[in-house]
């Protein structure tokens, strides 16, 4: 089938920012099998699964090859192309002015482990079942920065220093490109001393509500925007419940989701 059957779910634009991006496939040999795939069509499967949530064996005709694009996921997944395709995009929110690094917001939200594997325990608000957490950091508007994903017994303030450490080595060294928060908004989960140290160490202004003290509503002004992003992320609906059994694979549909919730953005608000 031709390109019209399925461009509608990628948006515009965005197959131009990623093909820069996809390593190059290896050369077939000649004769017999069928025709390779081209990878817009794969990169659009793969955004399809995103967003539909189905099974790559549930991909409409129009795709062509299910097992063609679930090996071409894996392979894009190793190599990254999904966290670089976010790196890109925030690079030109960054250049359009459009990244408002005065604050980041932090928070986490616990997704059902279907098939169990890595990175997976028994979740504490969903009676011991297996699951999952994906973290979040995001810009004062609410644009995810960062996503990670963790086991779901473990405690959310574990993750605020690699989330932290992994949003500030995004940079551009060509450009001179440094990604630093002024302040970090965090609900009481995140209120441990020596992370206060650390974050004051780091030159981050700390905004995290204080166990007995003050009121998380009181920080929610700042806060909510998290909960909305939270909201466009899970509106992916491959990432309500994890199927993937490798973590890395999760949180490759994690950041294509965050890339393309960015890139919405992007072109929203410059056309």
């Amino acid at each position: 089938m031709g390109r019209g059957t399925w461009s509608w779910i990628v948006p515009d634009g965005l197959w131009e920012i990623a093909e820069p991006l996809i390593p190059p496939s290896r050369v077939r040999a000649q004769g017999g099998g069928t025709p390779d795939t081209p990878d817009e069509t794969l990169f659009a499967a793969i955004v399809y699964v995103l967003v539909s949530g189905c099974a790559w064996r549930a991909l409409p005709p129009c795709f062509v090859s299910k097992s063609t694009a679930h090996r071409r996921f894996l392979i894009w997944s190793r190599a990254r192309v999904w966290g670089r395709l976010h790196e890109e995009i925030l690079h030109r929110l960054d250049d359009a002015g459009l990244l408002d690094l005065s604050r980041a917001v932090l928070d986490s939200a616990h997704v059902r482990a279907k098939k169990g594997g890595e990175l997976t325990g028994p979740s504490p608000v969903d009676r011991g079942k297996p699951g999952s957490k994906m973290h979040v950091l995001s810009d004062a508007n609410g644009l995810p920065l960062l996503v990670g994903v963790t086991a779901a017994n473990t405690h959310d303030s574990l993750a605020l220093k690699p989330m932290i450490t992994g949003h500030q080595t995004r940079h551009d060294p060509h450009r001179g490109r440094h990604f630093k928060p002024g302040r970090l908004h965090a609900d009481k989960a995140y209120d441990v001393p020596h992370l206060r140290k650390w974050l004051r160490g780091k030159r981050i202004g700390v905004r995290i509500a204080r166990k007995g003290i003050e009121s998380s509503e009181r920080l929610g002004r700042r806060r909510w925007v998290i909960e909305r992003t939270m909201s466009w992320l899970t509106g992916y609906r491959r990432l309500n419940h994890r199927y993937e059994r490798h973590p890395r694979n999760y949180l490759a549909f994690l950041g294509l989701a965050a890339a393309i919730c960015c890139y919405k953005r992007l072109v929203r608000l410059t056309t």
